[in-house]
């Protein structure tokens, strides 16, 4: 893109039968098709500004942009800057705005094809749908997962967007189940490629390009790239509910990240970053007053911050048991019975008492035969 960036003048056909009749002047001419992008880029959240250019020829003397719908033209922008390229700015994104663009330029030599389409998306129409990924976030080099849209509006298509991915964003029709509308994105043959951060969009039929909020993101983490860490429980894997318990990741490859992960929690797994630049290369989660759900099957993994979502292999399992502080039966065996010695000291008295009333009786037998 040759030569410096001039303001273009711009003038607004507003009356869509003034645009219909030139329009229908214009055909597509012999000169090679314009390109058009957008910048930051084709999804926009609303209110926010964009910038729509068309690249052509340094030849071209104007560069006209179309919004279509439904086959019909809606209008046109002309922009006259005598340069190699056009800019159409839009300074606030809003559901008027989205669509489907095309851009042509015109020479002494006639009219250029029609650039491909311009596909643009504005969000932050509608609430947010849910993301989840299963069976897990964390997924070996080769092995599948499903990324899950769903939402209790009536939402009937979900899209599924990478940030920073070169693919454009997958779309799925939703379906009704468990008394929410929902749609999956299955991932076959993971490989590094697919880590990164997902999030998914919701949309209905009738406006395609107007989009809901995007979800909570999701960071899908392929596993399988490095040697396995190994994973330790200090002062033991068996802890008494309310102590403290650190586990400890260590790995004998460098690596500057460790990741914890709970089997079967949904939660995404705790990180740590390696602080001591000349120690080993380790980190220790830190785990107080354990309780029962502290319990549960561990792994560790390692990475390296320059690729955050390739992981290692996972370390061998670590089983956290989380025992009661004592045990109350065996207590109870130990305890004193007060019942059953409070009913012996009654029998000694009782005893006590009949000891004494015989001595008596044999005392007064003595006295009466004394006497007679």
């Amino acid at each position: 893109m040759g030569g410096s960036a001039v303001t273009p003048i711009f003038t607004a056909l507003l009356y869509l039968g003034l645009c219909q009749r030139q329009c229908n002047q214009i055909q597509a001419g012999t000169l090679p098709k314009p390109f058009i992008w957008a910048d930051p880029g084709t999804i926009i959240t609303m209110g926010r500004p964009v910038t729509i250019w068309c690249q052509g020829s340094l030849q071209a003397e104007s560069y006209h942009l179309y919004k279509e719908q439904v086959s019909q033209l809606l209008g046109m922008w002309v922009a006259w800057n005598f340069r190699d390229k056009a800019r159409f700015s839009i300074k606030s994104m809003s559901p008027n705005s989205a669509g489907q663009f095309q851009c042509i330029y015109n020479s002494s030599s006639g009219w250029s094809e029609r650039s491909d389409y311009l596909q643009l998306v504005v969000t932050g129409m509608y609430s947010k749908p849910s993301f989840s990924a299963h069976p897990s976030p964390i997924v070996a080099s080769g092995g599948n997962v499903s990324l899950l849209c769903n939402s209790k509006d009536t939402m009937d298509t979900f899209h599924l967007l990478k940030e920073g991915g070169a693919g454009p964003p997958q779309h799925r029709e939703s379906r009704f189940s468990a008394g929410r509308h929902q749609a999956v994105f299955p991932v076959d043959s993971v490989n590094i490629s697919h880590g990164g951060i997902y999030r998914c969009y919701g949309s209905f039929r009738f406006s395609s390009h107007v989009w809901s909020h995007p979800s909570d993101h999701v960071d899908l983490k392929v596993t399988g790239t490095f040697e396995k860490p190994s994973l330790s429980a200090h002062p033991g894997p068996s802890v008494t509910l309310g102590e403290n318990v650190t586990l400890q990741c260590r790995s004998e490859s460098w690596c500057d990240t460790f990741h914890l992960f709970k089997e079967g929690f949904i939660a995404p797994p705790q990180h740590l970053h390696w602080q001591n630049n000349t120690g080993p290369f380790q980190v220790n989660f830190t785990m107080s007053l354990v309780n029962s759900v502290h319990a549960g099957t561990y792994r560790c993994y390692s990475s390296h911050s320059t690729s955050p979502y390739l992981l290692s292999q996972p370390s061998d399992p670590l089983e956290l048991i989380v025992s009661e502080a004592a045990n109350t039966t065996s207590l109870s065996k130990h305890k004193p019975d007060f019942k059953s010695a409070s009913n012996s000291q009654d029998y000694t008295v009782e005893n006590l008492i009949r000891m004494g009333m015989t001595g008596l009786v044999l005392v007064v037998l003595v006295v009466l035969l004394y006497q007679s």
